[in-house]
């Protein structure tokens, strides 16, 4: 066990000098902490990723969950909250599902990012997480909005000039449970308080 964290380790250092794995540019901005460290390793996954799939109980298809690939961002880069925000528009499923139920979880992929190499997204060792919880409307003129706004719009800039005839809101997702492998042996036990009150340390070598 002690060689393939070893052997895993100095090829993820050195995706990290060189700056891709297998033709797909890492987007890393921290060090990939230690899987043992499921606190800072999900705050890591989440801050570091940009896009997942978020999945609601459909309104339209009696109640099937529904899937939909999403843009989302925690916060400023290296200074995320662990919330992930989103600029959604009833005129697609996923907002107008939640405003009938809140119920909602967020999937995310280690591999999107690049430090996975030639490994499969479903072997252990590239990690998934799943936040569940409620998403929520945030108030338009709140500071939580204002903050989402500018996390969201920093991350994916594309969205400041997204047609304001749909009525893009602010959503939030309120984390209530969290399912993460990120190595051998399972999911990791973690609470959300853990999980929120985790930190990351900034990268040391980037390309």
């Amino acid at each position: 066990m002690k060689t393939r964290v070893f052997i895993f380790n100095f090829l993820f250092a050195s995706a990290l000098v060189f700056g891709s794995v297998q033709g797909r540019p890492l987007l890393l901005s921290t060090a990939r902490p230690r899987p043992d460290d499921a606190a800072s390793f999900a705050r890591w996954l989440v801050s570091q990723s940009s896009w997942g799939v978020l999945n609601t109980i459909s309104s339209e298809w009696g109640g099937a969950p529904f899937g939909n690939v999403v843009s989302f961002s925690d916060g400023l880069p290296d200074k995320g909250k662990g919330v992930p925000y989103f600029y959604l528009t009833t005129l697609d499923p996923t907002a107008s599902n939640a405003l009938k139920d809140q119920r909602s979880s967020l999937t995310i992929s280690e591999y999107s990012l690049g430090s996975c190499g030639k490994t499969d997204p479903e072997n252990p060792t590239c990690a998934k997480i799943t936040l569940i919880g409620k998403l929520e409307v945030v108030e338009g003129n709140s500071k939580d909005a204002e903050f989402a706004r500018t996390a969201l719009f920093t991350k994916h800039p594309e969205m400041k000039g997204w047609p304001k005839s749909h009525n893009f809101q602010v959503y939030k997702l309120d984390i209530e449970n969290i399912f993460m492998i990120n190595w051998f042996g399972g999911p990791k036990p973690l609470t959300v308080d853990q999980y929120l009150h985790a930190k990351m340390n900034k990268i040391t070598a980037t390309s």
